[in-house]
């Protein structure tokens, strides 16, 4: 896994408040501020549940995988739910409200994490892949992009700082 152990996910002075496009940024935020974070070209990241009711998804993979969760506040509400397997991350957990969801059935998202993320964007598309958010940067975290391989899998890749 791409992620050191995790902590607590409880607003600090200096990281309070996620909004929802930096849900994830943040969250990677807190935890290289606690543990460097080590990554590996090609290896999956990090995986987020997109649900429409996070409560019924804690109450399953808590009572079937042993999931325990720590909360992160959303800016406009909400609520970020870290999956945690003893003291690890096992996952994230997104509610999903809003017109922007309409239409979208629940399902697991993942990030991997690539050396060069302009570079491998570049042989995505010529692969085949369609980008649906262009890179960004965001510092301290690394530069994100989201795309749709050649089938049409939605993933997100980044190059962590």
């Amino acid at each position: 896994m791409a992620i050191a152990a995790g902590r607590d996910f409880t607003p600090s002075p200096r990281f309070p408040i996620c909004n929802y496009n930096q849900k994830l940024l943040c969250l990677l935020l807190r935890l290289s501020s606690q543990e460097v974070a080590m990554w590996e070209h090609g290896q999956f990241w990090w995986n987020e549940l997109m649900t429409r009711d996070a409560e019924k998804a804690k109450a399953f993979y808590g009572s079937t995988l042993g999931w325990t969760f720590s909360e992160m506040p959303v800016d406009g509400g909400g609520t970020y739910w870290v999956a945690n397997l003893s003291d690890k991350p096992a996952g994230g957990i997104f509610e999903m409200r809003g017109p922007d969801f309409d239409g979208l059935p629940e399902h697991w998202f993942s990030y991997i994490a690539v050396d060069n993320i302009d570079e491998r964007l570049e042989l995505a598309k010529a692969h085949g892949a369609t980008v649906t958010r262009p890179p960004f940067d965001v510092p301290g975290i690394g530069r994100i992009a989201l795309l749709k391989d050649a089938g049409g899998a939605a993933q997100g890749w980044m190059t962590p700082a």
